[in-house]
């Protein structure tokens, strides 16, 4: 199904081709590719308006996710009923954050770019990281995905919350 990639933002220029192809690849190991995946590209100023509104918080972050089905559990696949059920939902990404975070560690944007988006399609899946036994389970799933997209494309990408706990 459709990937939708919007650029909202001015604050960084990004290239959508390598972000589609590598979210179409996390899709594709993930067992998703039937299903709807909207992904928004916004600045700081945007997040951190998301992130106040939707929890509370009057920062700018990476990642913002809005689960088409928020009930699912943590590594459930949606069970949809209809077609237009076929939607994971939007996943928000806080673009000038994750690439001013690469500056500051020193790594590809476009790599950490796709590691935030595994993170947020990894909520979009019930996965969250307010305990440490909900973080191994996330780390768990985003590690195992990201071995097969490193064997798939030859990159060497680690998972975003590698050092919470």
């Amino acid at each position: 199904m459709a990937l939708l990639i919007r650029d909202l933002q001015r604050a960084v220029p990004l290239r959508r081709a390598r972000l589609r192809r590598d979210c179409q690849i996390l899709r594709q190991i993930l067992g998703l590719g039937r299903f709807d995946l909207g992904l928004i590209c916004v600045d700081d100023r945007r997040m951190r308006i998301l992130n106040g509104r939707y929890r509370g918080r009057d920062a700018a972050t990476d990642v913002l996710s809005f689960p088409f089905h928020p009930d699912l559990g943590v590594g459930d696949m949606p069970k949809p009923l209809h077609q237009d059920e076929y939607n994971l939902g939007d996943i928000f990404l806080g673009v000038e954050y994750i690439y001013r975070q690469s500056q500051v560690h020193g790594q590809d944007f476009y790599n950490v770019l796709t590691v935030t988006t595994l993170h947020g399609i990894c909520h979009l899946l019930g996965y969250k990281h307010s305990t440490e036994t909900e973080w191994k389970q996330m780390f768990h799933r985003e590690s195992n995905t990201l071995q097969l997209f490193n064997r798939l494309t030859g990159s060497n990408l680690q998972p975003l919350t590698q050092n919470s706990f």
